[in-house]
């Protein structure tokens, strides 16, 4: 099975970006799993923006349609300033435009200021202690053929709108450290998803995240991620996220609005 970065490594070379095919095995429903889209996304900005590129900072993705089927991911350099440079891509399919992502790289600064205040969830199971999550016919394909999973957290009395786990792609060779950022960090159900059926229907419409250090590593390719759902009416439910290395350093914060269809 190819993973990721085999997938760009045989991708279309266009002149803006690149194209490919999403296989099924990348799927979350209908559409390729929004983690693969904007991992996408952001190796098509890369391209994009060439070899001088400081590392990536924030990011803002918006799936806005299904990514399936043969997609063309293109990017373009909206401003390049003394230390940052923004670059906008795309991903059109058949029916057109289905996702926008916004990037910032920024190199470092000389900065005074030292706030890190983002401590690991209490009562963490390390990973080589944490117990391998099942998954059944009804897990995503994109997550089952793709990544593993173990529970970070140990059981707890009651239904919370949170997920903890440590969760590692299988196949990690030819990944550039962001675009693997991106390809894990939205691995997880949404946060509200222990207070719902298991059949009601969700969706991505929006995701911000920024990358805490220029230079994410961990240990055997195993990061800690969490979604805590704080808010949820009408359909609509925010949810803050965080990712951490297997040393408890922060790596990655972030934010996404969730559709709910029930």
């Amino acid at each position: 099975m190819t993973g990721f970065g085999g997938l760009l490594a045989e991708a279309e070379s266009l002149d803006d970006g690149l194209a490919l095919t999403v296989p099924e095995t990348w799927h979350q429903g209908r559409t390729a799993y929004g983690g693969f889209s904007s991992a996408l996304a952001l190796a098509a900005a890369c391209k994009g923006g060439g070899d001088g590129l400081p590392p990536l900072r924030s990011a803002q993705m918006a799936m806005m349609a299904p990514v399936n089927g043969r997609v063309e991911a293109r990017a373009r350099i909206e401003r390049a300033g003394r230390n940052a440079t923004w670059v906008a891509a795309e991903i059109h399919g058949e029916k057109g435009l289905a996702f926008s992502a916004s990037f910032v790289f920024m190199g470092a600064v000389d900065s005074g200021l030292h706030i890190n205040d983002r401590p690991v969830p209490e009562g963490l199971v390390g990973c080589d202690a944490a117990r391998e999550v099942s998954y059944t016919r009804h897990t995503p394909a994109f997550l089952a053929n793709n990544f593993e999973t173990r529970h970070a957290l140990p059981p707890r009395d009651g239904k919370r709108p949170e997920m903890c786990r440590w969760v590692r792609a299988t196949e990690r060779r030819g990944l550039d450290a962001m675009v693997e950022m991106l390809l894990v960090g939205d691995a997880l159900p949404p946060g509200v998803m222990p207070m719902l059926n298991a059949v009601v229907p969700v969706s991505t419409m929006h995701w911000q995240v920024n990358l805490l250090t220029p230079a994410p590593t961990t240990q055997d390719g195993w990061w800690l991620l969490r979604t805590v759902g704080d808010y949820a009416e009408q359909g609509c439910s925010s949810q803050r996220m965080a990712i951490w290395n297997t040393q408890g350093e922060p790596v990655m914060a972030g934010m996404q609005s969730i559709a709910i269809f029930g």
